[in-house]
């Protein structure tokens, strides 16, 4: 969820979270889509230290994560997703000792053919539907997973949650609860049950169109305009009205786990997503701040005074921050050791079924010093200033001639040093991929 579709109207209407907890204005993902974004706030890596991009698709097994950590301290842990993407498919279910996937808790509120529309949009759902493999129990689950594509399953969510917590507090048995929503995800819904924001047929037929293109990538395969600016602006309008039909149920939802309880209670966005900035709609190769700069929250047991911290940081950070509020001695937090803790971004190039244009074929590395993005692509340094306010028009990347921003940029010897250590980890595994083109 992008930043500015929370703070599209000056503010992002949680009102108990904004005047009870820490806000940070200046968070970003260090990924750009739903599995390495989560692998890193589950294991506070990068995404090659923890291997899951768009080419591998799969978490390192080996690598402890933040629910098996928590349970050598007692703790009970339970996700409830609304995401295919966050569960054993990918291996983001390790260390979780209970699994509740949205779609399956829920009753459709729409037409199953619609349904099937919006699961066959992804190519994967395509290639089954006209397989042997059709009637298979994985498509059944697939096609189940569009409940939570085509209506608002949060409040279920939600609900599930109190009935596990209710269930722990007999026992006082401590628990870690990962909720996974999928309101603003795309397609960005506009109303409880999935409809379009356009009013005639043929703009239906448009608005439509275009979302199926953004899903499918087409952008990568074709020198053509994907999406007329028309109905970009209709798209990204679409996640804005997502955020204000749910913003308080979200922030009474926090109100209730945190007022006069002993509860730690943090919100925030996995990744955001690109709408065109930049010129494209490259939805695995985001290093732009639409698609890195998130909303986070973080609302501390028996915490009653506001905090607005601006300082840029990595939200990977949240996953050492939560070991050290429980007793872990982390070195580095979203509150101490700032030296360290700073954006980090990484991203990969999709295999669009082997039809990525070849322009579009690099990996890319980001870090932030001062007021200023530095990522490196096809071995050259670019540059662009941080935005610091709400979203305007994206800057391009500048060309960084013969420059090497860490050996100029950075003064501090620390983190230059650290920052070589992770361009050389990221440039191993860059390389690993590319050489399979």
């Amino acid at each position: 969820m992008r930043k500015d579709s929370v703070y599209a109207y000056g503010n992002a209407g949680l009102d108990y979270a904004e005047s009870h907890g820490k806000q940070f204005t200046q968070a970003r993902s260090s990924a750009c889509w739903t599995l390495p974004a989560t692998a890193c706030l589950f294991t506070g890596l990068d995404v090659h230290e923890h291997g899951a991009d768009t080419q591998s698709r799969q978490f390192v097994s080996q690598i402890p994560n933040l629910a098996e950590k928590l349970k050598t301290k007692g703790y009970k842990t339970v996700q409830i997703t609304g995401n295919p993407v966050t569960t054993e498919v990918f291996g983001l279910d390790k260390g979780f000792d209970e699994m509740w996937k949205v779609w399956k808790l829920v009753q459709p509120k729409f037409h199953k053919g619609v349904r099937l529309l919006l699961s066959a949009t992804k190519p994967r759902i395509r290639k089954m539907l006209f397989s042997k493999d059709a009637v298979s129990r994985k498509l059944v689950s697939d096609l189940e997973s569009a409940n939570c594509w085509g209506q608002h399953t949060h409040l279920d969510a939600f609900e599930k949650a109190r009935q596990i917590m209710k269930e722990a507090d007999k026992t006082n048995t401590p628990c870690f609860f990962f909720i996974n929503l999928m309101e603003t995800h795309f397609p960005y819904h506009i109303s409880e049950v999935f409809k379009f924001a356009s009013d005639n047929i043929l703009d239906k037929f448009r608005e439509g169109w275009s979302l199926y293109k953004l899903v499918n990538q087409n952008f990568l395969t074709t020198e053509k305009e994907i999406i007329k600016p028309q109905f970009r602006e209709i798209i990204q309008q679409r996640q804005k009205t997502a955020w204000q039909l749910i913003r308080k149920d979200i922030d009474n939802f926090m109100r209730e786990q945190h007022e006069n309880k002993n509860n730690l209670v943090i919100f925030c966005s996995d990744h955001g997503d690109n709408f065109g900035e930049l010129g494209w709609y490259y939805h695995f190769a985001n290093v732009n701040e639409a698609g890195n700069r998130v909303p986070l929250f973080w609302l501390e047991a028996g915490d009653k005074t506001p905090q607005i911290i601006d300082q840029p940081i990595s939200s990977k950070y949240i996953h050492h921050s939560i070991l050290d509020a429980i007793g872990f001695d982390e070195t580095t937090t979203l509150f101490k050791n700032q030296q360290f803790n700073f954006p980090m971004i990484q991203s990969y190039w999709y295999k669009h079924q082997q039809g990525t244009l070849e322009k579009y074929r690099y990996n890319q590395f980001l870090f932030v010093e001062g007021n200023t993005r530095y990522i490196k692509r096809n071995e050259e340094w670019y540059f662009a200033p941080l935005m610091l306010g709400n979203f305007e028009e994206e800057p391009e990347y500048q060309l960084l001639k013969n420059h090497n921003p860490l050996e100029e940029f950075v003064k501090d010897a620390e983190k230059r040093k650290f920052l070589d250590n992770k361009l050389s980890g990221w440039e191993k595994f860059s390389k690993s991929l590319l050489d399979k083109k």
